[in-house]
């Protein structure tokens, strides 16, 4: 019998590091080839690292909640035959969502690579030119966290490069720092984890970096609430299973809108202070989970029909739901549409879903008095919520797409005018 160190693989995407959701199996449990070992979370997706070998676990390097980093320990077999090489690849399993092969660490990775941070916390640096290596870390472990980074951010002699011009520190206001909270005997006390502690970090990402404003309107619904009707109304006499929703509509919409605001369908590259103006129209979809709120990705909306963006909408719902979305189903958006249906409330401040500029929020629909033509009627109403990022959107820009985003709604036979 020989012992078998394997090393946590290869995540895409230039991820270094994953935390432990949970272990699959347990010290002294015999796994077979390819059998699921854990599940590991990235800033992208939660991905299910399989054994590259039959064996037994001796030993498994971290417990639920840790950092894994990628190309270190993450479990020791006892393995039949020759003891096998670091390198060596592992077979890609159907599951795994974007987990590649076993490679060697790169000479070149850097100082920074070896700093203990969470993705987040790396990127953050990355994007305002600090390197990690020269940042003292308050955390366990000398991790270093985002509050060290801003602390560095606001201290340019900590490492800073030149982007640190372009971020002045507040004035008379000082760094955060974590301070323990004090608790009573009937307090209990809940971990952020998996991927509630994966969108915490990205909220806290997209607050610190984009400066928000958000703008509302309310809309008149009434025709929209009456074609889809006509429309689902038809689909059932075809004797089809489809029921669309609203959001398809909304969706098109959207891209309507878009197309005469290019720079909302945009992304913000902070490393070189540049707009990137995304050719396609891949739109996300907010969608409530067990484990919080997952934004799948809908590709080329532009291209589908209603039909077909209902059928997708529905899969990727369920596969978030399920915990089956992989990487490219959950990167590459443009544009970020979160709904809440009939919970959704009055208005709400979306947070931007970055590195997007911007964000759509729709709230519950209802129907109420309005004046038209100097005539009270009932029509179906509803409000929507617009976050954008000041920084590269203005205030009228973002007011002018409401309107046109709400034009194209309250007609919504104009949608058909270049549907696909």
């Amino acid at each position: 019998m020989a012992t078998y160190e394997f090393k946590l693989p290869d995540l895409g995407e230039g991820v270094m590091e994953g935390e432990i959701v949970k272990w699959l199996v347990s010290d002294g449990d015999a796994v077979l080839e390819d059998q699921a070992l854990v599940e590991v979370m990235t800033d992208k997706a939660t991905v299910t690292v399989p054994s590259p070998r039959r064996g037994k676990v001796i030993q498994r390097h971290g417990v639920e909640g840790d950092i894994a980093k990628v190309h270190h320990a993450l479990v020791t077999l006892e393995v039949d035959g020759p003891v096998a090489v670091a390198s060596e690849p592992t077979r890609s399993h159907p599951e795994d969502a974007g987990v590649k092969t076993v490679s060697a660490v790169s000479a070149g990775a850097g100082a920074s690579a070896k700093v203990l941070a969470t993705p987040v916390t790396r990127r953050m640096a990355r994007e305002h030119g600090l390197d990690l290596a020269e940042i003292a870390g308050s955390g366990p472990q000398g991790r270093v966290t985002k509050a060290d980074v801003v602390a560095a951010m606001a201290n340019p002699s900590s490492g800073g490069g030149p982007a640190l011009a372009q971020v002045p520190p507040l004035p008379n206001r000082p760094a955060p720092q974590s301070v323990p909270l004090a608790h009573g005997a009937q307090d209990t006390r809940v971990p952020l984890r998996g991927m509630r502690r994966k969108i915490a970090e990205k909220m806290v990402k997209s607050k610190f970096t984009a400066p928000h404003f958000t703008f509302v309107e309310e809309m008149d619904a009434t025709e929209l609430v009456a074609m889809r009707k006509r429309l689902n109304d038809a689909l059932a006499a075809a004797g089809e299973t489809t029921k669309l929703s609203f959001l398809p509509f909304i969706c098109k919409a959207a891209v309507a809108a878009l197309k005469q605001f290019p720079n909302l369908n945009a992304n913000m590259d902070e490393a070189r202070q540049e707009l990137v103006l995304r050719g396609q129209f891949n739109l996300g979809i907010a969608v409530a989970t067990p484990e919080g709120l997952t934004v799948p990705v809908l590709k080329n909306v532009d291209q589908l029909t209603l039909r077909q963006l209902s059928e997708e909408v529905g899969r990727l719902g369920a596969a978030a739901r399920d915990r089956k979305l992989t990487m490219d189903e959950l990167t590459g958006g443009s544009f970020t549409i979160t709904s809440l249906g009939q919970t959704g409330g009055l208005f709400a401040t979306p947070i931007i879903n970055h590195p997007e500029v911007a964000i759509l929020g729709v709230h519950r629909m209802r129907k109420r008095p309005v004046v038209i033509n100097d005539q009270v009627v009932v029509r179906e109403m509803m409000h929507l919520s617009l976050s954008f990022d000041h920084r590269v959107i203005d205030g009228s820009v973002g007011a002018e797409f409401t309107y046109a985003l709400i034009r194209q709604l309250e007609r919504p036979e104009l949608l058909f005018l270049d549907l696909a």
